[in-house]
């Protein structure tokens, strides 16, 4: 009785196996005609199978999207080494400074401003401005990539390194600096112009 039931499995393992899709490809499924549709219709007919038998055994699928290639001569940003570009206690100086300038220099504008809401905080390395309903500002440091890192209401997250011959803080993206980009952004805001140099 035991080996009847033994047989059994594995007859039936087989049955199933051969109408497992093997997962080799990632290439996306070609559009069908009508005729192949009605082909593989006839074939399920003929098989007594299930509808999908005839795809299984031929088609090979994966939940993954094959990798894209950019378009034309696109550059394809590389990994930096931040460690090596600037050490670290060098990127600390740099980093205090300028968060430590642009808290008293927004202080400042936010005294002149007599603005509902309008709070600036600065802890833990984070820089936090809030606007009330206008929005909220965080700039923080990251030292493991040796980058300021920006969230905007107004611009979205960009992420700042320091550029050496211009002495300031730049979105590589976009090449915008970082105090060229707040002056902009929360002048508009807050509708006075601000002065963050």
């Amino acid at each position: 009785m035991a080996s009847r039931k033994l047989l059994f499995s594995l007859t039936a393992a087989r049955r199933i196996r051969s109408r497992a899709p093997v997962l080799l490809s990632a290439s996306p499924l070609p559009e069908t005609s009508t005729s192949a549709c009605h082909a593989a219709a006839a074939a399920t007919k003929l098989s007594g199978g299930s509808p999908w038998a005839p795809l299984f055994s031929y088609r090979a699928f994966s939940s993954t999207r094959p990798a894209q290639k950019p378009a034309g001569d696109a550059p394809v940003p590389s990994a930096v080494d931040h460690k090596s570009i600037m050490p670290e206690d060098k990127f600390h100086k740099l980093a205090d400074d300028t968060i430590h300038d642009l808290l008293e220099k927004l202080e400042e504008y936010g005294d002149s401003q007599q603005m509902d809401g309008f709070d600036i905080d600065y802890g833990n390395q984070v820089l936090t401005l809030r606007l009330g309903d206008l929005g909220t500002y965080v700039v923080n440091k990251q030292t493991p990539n040796r980058q300021i890192w920006l969230s905007s209401p107004v611009s979205g997250p960009a992420r700042f390194d320091w550029d050496a011959a211009t002495h300031s803080w730049v979105y590589r993206r976009t090449g915008v600096n970082l105090m060229r980009l707040l002056e902009k952004d929360i002048g508009e805001l807050c509708g006075t112009p601000v002065d963050l140099s």
